[in-house]
């Protein structure tokens, strides 16, 4: 249930089942298509953010045509004004053997869409040779 508290746990596990795996494939139309038009999105790789919708697909193409194999997997979540913080688990690859690594992440949302996703993890997490996520 979404109520002025937040997403609650079943709402942001279920919108996390359709967003995540826009994360994977190297379509960042699929991927924009869950942001407005006035979006702001941060990770490590661009502290400072990028905003508005151009920016982000310069971003998710750069970014999806880097890692177009990993998966996003939610793990949990604690509702926010407008949204919930989302507990992820990132897998570079569908293989077993895969390198992952955890995270977390800021998703508020106007009705069905993100405005504002701030993204945290330990860069060093990540195996070597892809933490040169493009900027």
């Amino acid at each position: 249930m979404v109520s002025d508290g937040g997403w609650d746990a079943a709402a942001a596990e279920s919108f996390c089942s359709q967003w995540l795996p826009a994360w994977t494939g190297n379509d960042p139309d699929r991927l924009l298509a869950f942001y407005s038009e006035d979006a702001f999105y941060s990770d490590p790789a661009v502290p400072r953010g990028v905003e508005g919708r151009e920016a982000l697909r310069r971003y998710f193409t750069k970014l999806l045509g880097r890692y177009p194999d990993w998966r996003w997997t939610h793990r949990r979540s604690l509702p926010l004004p407008d949204g919930f913080l989302n507990y992820w688990q990132a897998h570079l690859s569908d293989d077993g053997d895969a390198p992952s690594w955890e995270g977390v992440c800021v998703v508020r949302l106007r009705g069905s869409r993100i405005f504002r996703n701030e993204v945290f993890f330990d860069r060093s997490a990540m195996p070597r040779g892809t933490t040169e996520v493009p900027g």
